[in-house]
């Protein structure tokens, strides 16, 4: 079971939140803004914390881009904020060979950045799970492997464990989502990336109370699990998500009740580099 923290590098309150919860709760993993306002804090954090595994957080919506404005016009407003209208950018991408030009170039930048700070890469996600759009995806294969990208994230959220972590919740079909995940799914697979199994984090999204945290665990299917969430001291941060209740996340990973539960389980706690073979330094 792979715990992560998603946003790693967003505020100094969600770097405060991943030491907690790594020091003293469950979580396992961190997912890594490189162009966020307090990176440079989460990486000093990540480097005296040697056993939190660490990836990149790709971010190409509702934030800000390593590479200036007229580089990549197109994914960027009038203030060189990504843009947050995801269908007419992907459209965008999908369509015109120069934004997918630029889509490269601010993915190989981040990449760029991910491995200035000497941390070893333990796996690759976006922002938003943009990167079930297709040719995200295929952008991120091909630029991740030269820099030794080795495992994934493919959101693929199993209802029948939801209902048996929390019985009576209202989870439905993943509809949208659900057949551009399993596609994602096929194509790390065919790419030999390891990618977990199963992922939790989507139908509780900024919702993953220590009642749920302990539901799935006690209920986890076979193969290799994500749970995702994303702590924080506080919310109102800036970029923080409205309804995200961010110290009940922190709380949930960090109480004893959850840590009884992953001991009870048998599961196996770890990054994705510990579920693979020899782990990879970004080192160039």
């Amino acid at each position: 079971m792979v715990v992560t923290a998603d946003d790693f590098g967003a505020a100094v309150e969600v770097n405060d939140a991943v030491e907690a919860a790594h020091r003293h709760g469950i979580l396992t993993a961190a997912s890594l803004m490189v162009a966020a306002p307090a990176t440079g804090d989460a990486v000093v954090r990540a480097k005296a914390m040697p056993k939190l595994r660490v990836g990149l957080h790709i971010v190409l919506v509702d934030g800000r881009p390593l590479l200036p404005a007229s580089a990549i016009p197109d994914l960027v407003d009038e203030a060189g904020n990504f843009r947050d209208d995801m269908v007419k950018v992907g459209t965008a991408i999908f369509f015109r060979r120069e934004v997918r030009r630029q889509l490269d170039a601010e993915i190989a930048a981040q990449f760029d950045a991910f491995r200035a700070t000497g941390l070893t890469l333990d796996h690759v996600n976006t922002h938003k799970h943009f990167h079930l759009h297709p040719t995200i995806a295929t952008a991120i294969l091909r630029i991740g492997g030269a820099y030794g990208m080795r495992a994934m994230r493919a959101p693929i959220e199993p209802r029948g464990v939801l209902r048996a972590a929390e019985p009576g919740s209202a989870t439905g079909p993943a509809y949208i989502t659900g057949p551009w995940a399993r596609l994602l799914r096929y194509r790390l697979r065919r790419a030999g990336l390891c990618l977990p199994d199963s992922v939790f984090g989507l139908a509780w999204s900024g919702a993953m109370t220590a009642m749920r945290l302990r539901g799935l665990i006690a209920n986890l299917p076979e193969g290799l699990s994500e749970i995702y969430l994303h702590p924080a001291t506080t919310g109102g941060f800036a970029g923080s998500a409205r309804n995200y209740q961010y110290a009940a996340e922190l709380a949930a990973l960090t109480d004893a009740s959850v840590a009884r539960a992953a001991s009870d389980s048998g599961a196996e706690l770890g990054g994705f580099a510990d579920f693979q073979g020899p782990r990879l330094r970004m080192d160039g």
